[in-house]
């Protein structure tokens, strides 16, 4: 599970990363008035109950949240997004897939080919990229609050199929069936997580160093920064310490 243990640290930091950053809540903005389309009601709408636990998880606003649901009921008016998917290879062969969620595919295309452009990456056929990941469910808990033992048996018995520890935070895998009942579980042991996502892990991982790094990581940021991509998967996998210096320096 090297590859689910790489890419749940990678996640972990970067989030971590964005929420500092404040840019995380236009796009969960635009998820929850997505999945809003199919109800309001977060009893009843598993997927907007997860996208709206991942915006307090960044202390988004409850205003925030509350108006992007009444834009996706059409309570309010909004814009209506296109779920679009796309596949690519970065610097060092690096696999990737982009999540948009736009109003207008043609500039959305068009911007990201010309991110891909200049960061030496380029797009890669349907299908050519998205087999080499599988979709999961991923809860990151610290290490601070409680211990591995005690959090190991909560999962597992819930369904979980790994767990890892990492320096700061355990990482929980899950398949997507089981994702409500794992967070169920912790809920109801009062463990509290950081964060919890369905997310798309690699099966294998491509090892990036020296500049091969750092352009990959600039890249994923470069996507991200941009309005329409939602998210950013790739299967790079980066040493901890070459992650933190690249971070560090910018």
């Amino acid at each position: 599970m090297s590859g689910h243990s790489k890419w749940a640290s990678i996640k972990h930091k970067k989030a971590a990363v964005d929420a500092k950053r404040g840019k995380i809540f236009s796009k969960i903005a635009k998820e929850i008035s997505v999945a809003a389309r199919s109800g309001g009601d977060l009893d009843t709408n598993a997927s907007l109950r997860t996208i709206v636990n991942k915006a307090r998880s960044v202390n988004m606003p409850a205003d925030n949240i509350d108006r992007a649901i009444k834009k996706g009921t059409g309570e309010l008016p909004g814009v209506v997004y296109e779920e679009h998917t796309y596949e690519a290879y970065g610097p060092g062969g690096v696999a990737i897939i982009i999540e948009v969620l736009t109003d207008n595919k043609n500039r959305a295309v068009a911007e990201i080919r010309n991110i891909l452009s200049k960061r030496n990456s380029s797009m890669a056929g349907g299908g050519s990229v998205n087999w080499l990941f599988k979709k999961k469910g991923l809860i990151t808990v610290a290490r601070t609050t409680v211990e591995e033992d005690k959090l190991m048996g909560v999962v597992l018995e819930a369904g979980a199929e790994d767990m890892t520890t990492e320096e700061e935070a355990y990482s929980v895998i899950c398949e997507p069936h089981d994702f409500e009942n794992v967070k169920k579980a912790l809920e109801a042991a009062e463990i509290a997580a950081q964060t919890a996502e369905l997310t798309m892990i690699p099966d294998n991982t491509v090892k990036s160093e020296g500049s091969n790094a750092r352009q990959i990581l600039n890249l994923i940021e470069d996507l991200e920064d941009n309005d329409d991509v939602q998210n950013v998967y790739a299967n790079f996998d980066i040493a901890d310490d070459v992650f933190d210096e690249i971070e560090k320096n910018g």
